[in-house]
């Protein structure tokens, strides 16, 4: 049976067979981490500068207002993340975590292992 380290942490989850209990804990362990992760990241870069009272300081404002834009995109990229963690914890609650949201078939462990959030099996992220 091979195992596989999750996200350099103490987890280790079967990559052959199929999706077990403890296999959805673990994995359910780290979707949870991901959440708070990804909600600090969040917080961290929807931070609205001080664009400051400096009217003499139009470079450097502009150079905060184009950080603060790039930042917003790096916020949607994190909110999208964040949307797929939470749809997966709540496919574990309800029991339908680890299947394929296009063709219904069981996701490979070893893709879950690798992303845990995974709504589609290899083949049809494939297609």
């Amino acid at each position: 049976m091979k195992t596989r380290l999750l996200g350099g942490n103490n987890y280790s989850v079967s990559t052959t067979g199929m999706l077990t209990k403890k296999n959805i804990e673990i994995l359910k362990k780290k979707l949870i981490e991901s959440q708070k992760d990804l909600e600090a990241q969040i917080k961290d870069v929807e931070k609205t500068p001080e664009f400051g009272s400096d009217v003499d300081h139009f470079e450097e404002e502009a150079d905060e207002a184009e950080e603060f834009s790039k930042n917003l995109g790096e916020a949607k990229a994190f909110r999208e993340r964040l949307e797929n963690v939470l749809r997966s914890l709540t496919k574990i609650d309800t029991g339908k975590y680890g299947a394929c949201e296009q063709c219904g078939k069981d996701i490979e462990l070893q893709l879950l292992t690798v992303d845990p959030e995974s709504r589609l099996c290899t083949t049809c992220k494939k297609q």
